[in-house]
């Protein structure tokens, strides 16, 4: 197959398919008082996706995040990230990712995920590089496939915007986000 007759992701993911919360973990991590990071996921999700490997054109993905679900390892952490300083959950219950393309790479296993991501109201684009870890049969007969992914957005943009100044100088909470992702989703 020449460069130019590839394909953007491996002929086996053609198809829809859901995602399966109970092994998905779409996760954050942040720098924390300049010298640490947190990380945190959210654990109430739902979604999918339609894959057409020989034409991105004609692929799409969403997926559907419960704001409440958020859990960074400390109750008092989470209730300050579901309240009015960052996520606001009770006036913004959800946040949204909805594909606008998909891009090809040199390596048809990764591709680039494009999509517009809101949080509270804000639509912003954001840019995901995913790897296609592999498929398999669970014991149940369901085809399953794995992916990994990564991405960076700046929390500003959606108007996260809280922070303390530290006194040694800095801030206590990065501004970047790295966006973390293992999916594992079941063929419809």
């Amino acid at each position: 197959m020449t460069t130019t007759e590839r394909t953007f992701a491996p002929a086996e993911l053609a198809g829809t398919w859901e995602l399966d919360p109970a092994h998905t973990r779409l996760g954050f991590a942040v720098r924390h008082a300049m010298i640490s990071t947190v990380r945190g996921s959210f654990t109430d999700i739902s979604g999918g996706a339609t894959l057409d490997p020989a034409s991105p054109s004609a692929s799409s993905a969403t997926v559907t995040v419960q704001a409440r679900s958020l859990s960074t390892g400390s109750a008092d952490r989470d209730a300050h990230l579901r309240s009015s300083d960052f996520f606001e959950v009770e006036k913004y219950p959800t946040l949204e990712f909805r594909s606008t393309e998909f891009r090809r790479t040199g390596d048809p296993s990764t591709w680039i995920l494009v999509g517009d991501l809101t949080i509270k109201d804000v639509t912003k684009p954001v840019e995901l590089t995913l790897t296609h870890r592999g498929n398999a049969v669970d014991p149940w007969g369901n085809v399953k496939a794995g992916f990994e992914g990564r991405g960076q957005i700046s929390r500003k943009d959606w108007g996260l915007t809280w922070n303390a100044a530290l006194q040694a100088g800095g801030v206590l909470v990065g501004d970047k986000i790295t966006l973390e992702l293992e999916v594992q989703a079941k063929k419809l």
